[in-house]
């Protein structure tokens, strides 16, 4: 057995998490008060208000999880039956999740093998009369090419979705806020996540109109303006009081978390430069490192390698490619051949967390050179 040091700080584990006294305060805030459903308390309204001025944008929606964020900007958009939206195979299944939802078709755009965004060179090939949105994915926490789809979107008349889900405060090249160039952004508060309240998710859109589409997809269709006037068809997506007052508290740290992650990420990639064998992305200082992904010669030898090691890391992110999953058909394998040479072989992830000291990146680096030199 290999000797093994204390466990990485995990989003599992208190350690890796950044609840305090606070975050308990809030809860029994909104127990005192009685009132535990969003529509009738006022902590999801504040919550909703602290995020569209975090990101300077006008409104801001809240909602139950990052996946029903998703389905409010997807159904805002007018996705219908057999219409299509563009997005990448590398994501978590809650980024085409409500497409389906909306008996649309998803279209699978191919990535860049340096960081596995969206290519917009290959997403303004799979535009077609049906294309009604692009979802873009700020992968890891690095940004997608927000600059080229924006242009594309407004050539060919379709909405710009962004996915925030991994990309907290993220930045641009040119430092602007990951989130602010699409139609909507949508944000999670799932555990995994920079900042967490279990679940959650948020909507910011400068488009009155999309909110007003998005808050009455988000309950029932109920404006509860005159009565009970269902407006427009919509589910139950309601944030509750208690996840919107921890959301509130954990809004607060986020750019603690991010600074402290981009700190530690960069001790990393200066103990990694030049090693044989693998490669961080470029550095660029807006990266919100949700993980910090690397590219290798053989993904799951060196998953193996570090996990003896003590260690984690993941080969690949995903088994497979979005397309791949049995939830959805029609999609021949090498369809996007960049994204599955990244799953199949080349990308690995290391999980990455707010906590970890100098002394865990020194251990990761020093481990990651012990495999690069067998």
């Amino acid at each position: 057995m290999p000797q093994r040091e204390m466990p990485l700080p995990t989003v599992l584990d208190p350690r890796g998490r950044t609840f305090g006294e606070e975050e308990r305060a809030a809860v029994l805030r909104v127990l005192d008060s009685a009132v535990l459903c969003g529509a009738f308390g006022r902590e999801a309204r504040e919550l909703e208000g602290e995020m569209a001025r975090l990101y300077g944008r006008a409104e801001a929606v809240s909602s139950s999880s990052g996946t029903a964020a998703l389905h409010l900007a997807v159904a805002a958009a007018g996705v219908g039956p057999g219409d299509e939206v563009v997005t990448t195979p590398i994501s978590d299944f809650g980024t085409v999740a409500p497409v389906l939802a909306q008996g649309g078709r998803v279209v699978f755009a191919d990535v860049r093998e340096e960081d596995g965004n969206l290519d917009p060179d290959a997403v303004e090939a799979a535009i077609t009369p049906r294309t009604r949105a692009v979802i873009a994915v700020h992968l890891f926490g690095g940004a997608a090419d927000t600059v080229r789809l924006r242009e594309i979107c407004d050539r060919h008349g379709l909405l710009l979705v962004e996915d925030c889900a991994q990309a907290w405060l993220g930045e641009d090249d040119d430092g602007r806020l990951l989130g602010t160039a699409g139609d909507v952004a949508c944000f999670s508060l799932q555990q995994y996540k920079h900042i967490t309240a279990g679940d959650g998710g948020l909507c910011i859109t400068d488009d009155p109109a999309l909110a007003t589409r998005m808050r009455l997809f988000m309950d029932k269709g109920w404006d509860r303006a005159e009565g009970r006037i269902h407006r427009t068809m919509g589910l139950n997506y309601r944030m509750t009081e208690l996840v919107a007052a921890v959301a509130r508290v954990q809004l607060t740290r986020v750019a603690g978390v991010v600074a402290r992650r981009r700190a530690s990420a960069r001790r990393l990639a200066a103990a990694v430069a030049g090693l044989p064998g693998v490669t961080m992305p470029r550095w660029h200082p807006g990266h919100a490192w949700w993980v910090v992904p690397l590219l290798v010669d053989d993904n799951t030898r060196w998953a193996t390698a570090l996990a003896e090691l003590g260690v984690p890391a993941l080969p690949g992110y995903l088994e497979r490619p979005l397309y791949a999953n049995p939830a959805l058909s029609g999609y021949p394998p090498g369809l996007c051949p960049r994204a599955e040479r990244l799953i199949d072989r080349t990308l690995l992830v290391l999980p990455w967390n707010e906590a970890y000291r100098e002394d865990d990146v020194d251990r990761i680096a020093q481990a990651l050179g012990k495999v690069a030199a067998s």
